[in-house]
């Protein structure tokens, strides 16, 4: 989701300078999940009103991981139908989406139906994750509750016991680091995708995870992009990254929620069309996301 692709960058930045301090020569493997492979298949309901319409729309959902996720392939199909009426005028409207996204040791793969195109960039995040010595599932939790999230109990899905979390505008359900279930209102949509059938530590076949035989296309997405260009820069030594890194996050924690604003409209297309509550919301999780950062 592009909305999130400037908090992403901090996120990046802020794993990147704790990885640091970490020993070079200790990389470990990717780990996402506490399970090493699993098959879920899940069923989304939609529903809701928007101004001057309501939604409905339904969808399925496929995962498949294994090597503790570090290897995962998702294929969600989606139809959602939006009947408007603004002054007596009434209008039907119908959308599908075919999505697929993969997962590789870092490299990410989205495939797009419509162009029949593949688009393949590296996922830094994921590569800061394999350099240290953090389970990404423990970093992820550790996240949420520095943005609030909040552990409720604990509830069975499909025979498993699932933590519960509640998040910002709703609640998840996790069976060892894999969501079961999520239940979200955004914008006045309810959406709930739960899972009805899962399966762990199985043999996925190979063929869960090949892709169409699509074209393939290599991109340097907007964080990697930045991430040239940042204080996190591999080229640089290290007692000028620090300072750097340091001068960084000093000036992201200072800055005001309208230049924060102006900073991401610049750079975030989708931001361009978010409301100001929606970019508070923003701006207040990424202020979250540097306080834990600097007290890890």
């Amino acid at each position: 989701m592009k909305k999130l692709n400037l908090l992403l960058f901090v996120i990046v930045i802020l794993a990147s300078c704790n990885g640091n301090s970490q020993n070079k020569t200790n990389k470990n493997k990717l780990k996402r999940y506490h399970i090493k492979s699993g098959i879920v298949h899940y069923k989304t309901t939609i529903s809701g009103k928007t101004m001057g319409g309501t939604v409905k729309g339904s969808g399925t959902e496929d995962l498949y991981f294994k090597d503790w996720g570090a290897v995962e392939l998702k294929e969600i199909k989606s139809k959602q139908t939006t009947d408007i009426n603004v002054f007596g005028m009434k209008k039907t409207q119908t959308d599908e989406t075919h999505t697929i996204d993969k997962l590789d040791n870092g490299k990410t793969y989205s495939v797009d139906f419509k162009d029949k195109i593949i688009y393949e960039k590296d996922d830094p995040a994921m590569n800061m994750m394999k350099q240290s010595d953090t389970h990404a599932g423990n970093a992820g939790k550790d996240m949420l509750k520095s943005m609030g999230a909040k552990k409720t109990g604990t509830e069975k899905i499909l025979g498993y016991t699932c933590e519960v979390w509640r998040i910002p505008g709703g609640k998840e359900w996790v069976y060892k680091d894999v969501v079961l279930k999520i239940d979200m209102t955004v914008m006045g949509i309810h959406t709930v995708t739960k899972a009805t059938k899962a399966e762990f530590d199985v043999s996925v076949p190979d063929s869960k995870f090949k892709l169409p035989d699509f074209p393939v296309k290599k991109m340097d997405d907007m964080m990697n992009g930045q991430m040239n260009s940042s204080p996190v820069n591999n080229d640089i030594p290290d007692d000028i990254k620090k300072e750097r890194e340091a001068q960084y996050m000093k000036q992201m924690q200072n800055m005001s929620f309208e230049d924060w604003k102006k900073m991401v409209k610049e750079n975030d297309e989708d931001a361009k069309n978010m409301s100001d509550e929606e970019l508070r919301q923003q701006y207040d999780m990424t202020k979250k996301t540097l306080k834990f950062y600097k007290n890890k």
